[in-house]
């Protein structure tokens, strides 16, 4: 049983539920679109794509998009940077039954941002922000460590939201490094779609 849970993250409605520190709490509580955000703290913003191709979902995932299990999905990952330096690991699943007409762009975004995509077309719904802790011992946890080629954290806190466009379900989970604590506070943002 020890070993399923690691592989699921307690996803909670309310930020306060992870305890996160104040500085750290105000970038999981950011509304509208962190892209824009990130950009706001940043002289240089780039999206570092990782991969994107297909793969399994995660267990903690397939509820989510509306699986009944893990199943065969679109995968995105990526590190947003600022000035060089990553502050956010992305990581975006689409199920594989979501059909181009629902996500157009998604295939073609290449090192573009996500967040430019979502929060700018009007045909987009943007579900409830879940938060969670992730520890050693879930798959994203791993992922981020290899990404940052092996970074000595022992947790990070990430959120997640779904997105649908038509029929289509898009899930991205926000997993913060503690690096973007170092950016500057910014005025609040006037998107909040």
């Amino acid at each position: 049983m020890r070993k399923a849970s690691l592989r699921m993250a307690a996803w909670q409605p309310h930020a306060g539920a992870v305890r996160a520190p104040d500085n750290m709490r105000d970038w999981l509580t950011t509304e509208g679109s962190l892209t824009a955000r990130l950009m706001a703290h940043s002289e240089r913003f780039r999206v570092r794509r990782l991969h994107q191709n297909a793969a399994t979902c995660l267990s903690d995932e397939a509820r989510a998009i509306g699986l009944p299990r893990p199943g065969r999905v679109w995968e995105r990952e990526v590190l947003l940077e600022c000035d060089g330096v990553p502050r956010v690991f992305g990581h975006t699943v689409v199920p594989a039954s979501c059909t181009a007409s629902d996500w157009p762009l998604f295939s073609a975004l290449g090192e573009r941002s996500l967040g430019t995509t979502l929060f700018y077309d009007p045909l987009v719904r943007r579900g409830q922000l879940e938060y969670a802790r992730i520890r050693a011992g879930h798959p994203l946890f791993a992922r981020v460590r290899a990404a940052l080629g092996g970074h000595d954290e022992t947790l990070y806190y990430a959120r997640r939201c779904v997105y649908r466009r038509h029929q289509g379900l898009l899930l991205v989970t926000e997993v913060f490094l503690p690096a973007v604590l170092d950016l500057q506070t910014a005025a609040p943002l006037q998107n909040t779609k």
